[in-house]
């Protein structure tokens, strides 16, 4: 008798750096939305946003729309502040993520300390679940943060493979290691664990490969690549890495 089939794993992009190209001549063009039904078209499962504080990249206007015409689940990402909860309950995505923020970093540096922030996230966690949103918290691959959103009953870790993605030889497969123990603690405990943040072609197959992951969101070196080969294509290519690795 054949073992069953690991479930698929879904491949959430972000689309923010076509917006970020957009912003830094001005104008219209590239167009986010474009980016959006072409992932759709590629067999990508969703999409990620981050509307970040200061706009750098993504809008307003791209979220509405987006949210207004794409089929596919989108994920919010979303600092914890009173004004983006505000943005998540009246655009109700699919899920929103809640990612630290701060204004001069040029991305996300790490995970979320939800361990040392509870009684902050606490209330946004419960009125996003109220909302009929599913809350996912960005976080290192470590015990203490998937216990604190066990507290905070978030439905949905995605850890931080940053760390991973930068190593390489046997501190890499130290970090894989890591993780792939806290995709199993968290999946036991009946939290969905996705990952991303520095997901490539070349080291994708690793991570994909730990049965308990629902979902990557992978997003700047997608829009990287699509420079070269096209956004399609590069979705497309990504997504059969992540096929043969299952």
């Amino acid at each position: 008798m054949q073992a069953p089939r690991p479930h698929r794993l879904r491949l959430g992009v972000n689309i923010d750096h076509v917006a970020t190209i957009r912003n830094a001549r001005g104008g219209l063009h590239p167009d986010p939305m474009r980016a959006a039904h072409m992932v759709e078209a590629a067999g990508g499962d969703g999409i990620t946003v981050h509307l970040r504080e200061d706009r750098r990249h993504i809008r307003d206007a791209d979220l509405d729309a987006i949210i207004r015409e794409i089929r596919l689940p989108i994920n919010l990402e979303m600092a914890a502040t009173d004004e983006m909860l505000d943005i998540a309950l009246r655009h109700k995505p699919n899920a929103a993520c809640i990612v630290p923020e701060r204004r001069e970093e040029r991305t996300t540096e790490g995970g979320l300390d939800a361990a040392g922030q509870h009684n902050h996230l606490a209330p946004i966690v419960t009125r996003l679940i109220d909302a009929g949103i599913r809350v996912s918290l960005f976080i290192e691959p470590e015990a203490r943060q998937i216990e604190a959103a066990m507290r905070l009953k978030a439905d949905i870790v995605e850890f931080h493979t940053g760390k991973y993605a930068h190593l390489e030889g046997e501190p890499r497969e130290i970090e894989l290691r890591r993780i792939a123990d806290a995709a199993a603690l968290a999946a036991k405990n009946g939290i969905e664990p996705h990952a991303g943040h520095g997901l490539t072609f070349e080291n994708v197959q690793p991570i994909a490969a730990i049965p308990q992951f629902a979902e990557l969101n992978i997003g700047h070196y997608l829009i990287g690549e699509a420079i070269f080969i096209g956004l399609e294509e590069s979705v497309r290519k990504m997504r059969n890495l992540m096929d043969l690795a299952r």
